[in-house]
């Protein structure tokens, strides 16, 4: 059965494939985002805390050239820092995004996280001597919330969500006013079942981010911590289902999580992978198939960004992944 290729939020919609920033040097991403335009890609997502804001938007300037016909086919996310996570800080650190990105409006606008760092200007990381994260424990979630809602009556941004934020977190930001977008860390060994489970009973669409499992950051990961992070791409399953399909292990990875209902915002700089990342509507994967690649899900022991490279920040009464 075809499955759509937006979500709707309200006169608006989104792509349900992305591109991502994630972690790429300005030089770098203004010729992936190049790629990924010619390729396809109107939805692309970036965030204050990846520091290039200002290079995807030059890229997106560039391809709109004046044009607001081809402004209208976009769909540009970015997000708000942890360091910007109070209510009277909301509206300096959007228009600094604003200002970078450099476009008449943005469509997306999300709180990056529930918990906070101290609010040190021009350091978006702020540590201790340390190494510990600096952390203002004093963060009103529910403030930042509602200082999100305002930016949308400026008409600057015309949807607002959240992300990285857990069940009873999210259910506490709805009883104010629900958010119009959910992204969270979801691959093929953390499915987030509850968490998709709750956003389908409350109508909030999901987007994956690390959808193909962030090869960059397990490595970095794994060098600190000496944990073993599975390639995603080279898993026994992913590849006979490729095969089968003559298709690529990430398009295969990607199928899955949209017949789950998910969109996906990966990310390459490869042009080759950019094009075959988002090349996946034109096939679909069995029931059996599917029952195959959920039967993989670790739950919470597959989370690869579970934020311990913030050292101190799990102290934080907002943090949303404590362990029981």
């Amino acid at each position: 059965m075809p499955i759509p290729e937006y979500f709707a939020l309200q006169d608006n919609r989104m792509p349900r494939i992305g591109f991502g920033t994630w972690q790429a040097a300005d030089d770098v991403l203004e010729k992936a985002v190049e790629s990924a335009l010619v390729a396809g890609y109107r939805h692309f997502d970036s965030a204050r805390a990846y520091e290039n804001e200002a290079a995807l938007g030059r890229a997106l300037r560039r391809w709109i050239d004046g044009d607001p016909a081809k402004r209208k086919e976009l769909f540009v996310v970015t997000k708000l820092p942890p360091s910007g996570n109070r209510p009277d800080l909301v509206p300096e650190y959007f228009e600094g995004s604003f200002n970078d990105l450099g476009l008449d409006y943005l469509d997306l606008y999300l709180m990056h996280t529930p918990f906070a760092f101290e609010h040190v200007p021009g350091d978006l990381h702020p540590k201790n001597p340390d190494g510990t994260m600096k952390v203002d424990h004093t963060t009103d979630m529910i403030g930042v919330w509602k200082a999100l809602l305002k930016l949308k009556e400026t008409g600057r941004v015309r949807h607002v969500g959240v992300s990285n934020v857990n069940e009873e977190q999210l259910r506490r930001l709805c009883a104010v006013e629900k958010p119009e977008c959910l992204q969270i860390e979801m691959h093929l060994l953390c499915q987030q079942k509850a968490m998709i489970s709750v956003a389908k009973e409350l109508g909030i669409p999901v987007v994956a981010y690390s959808p193909l499992g962030s090869k960059a950051l397990t490595d970095a990961l794994a060098a600190k911590n000496g944990r073993v992070y599975p390639d995603l791409l080279k898993l026994p399953v992913v590849v006979k289902i490729a095969e089968a399909h003559k298709r690529t292990p990430a398009q295969v990875l990607l199928r899955h999580l949209l017949q789950s209902g998910a969109a996906a915002i990966p990310k390459s700089t490869n042009p080759t992978r950019i094009k075959q990342n988002i090349s996946i509507w034109d096939f679909e994967l069995t029931d059996e198939e599917m029952n195959a690649l959920c039967a993989l899900d670790k739950g919470e022991d597959g989370r690869i960004c579970d934020f311990s490279f913030f050292p101190g920040m799990e102290k934080h009464p907002e943090f949303p992944f404590k362990k029981q």
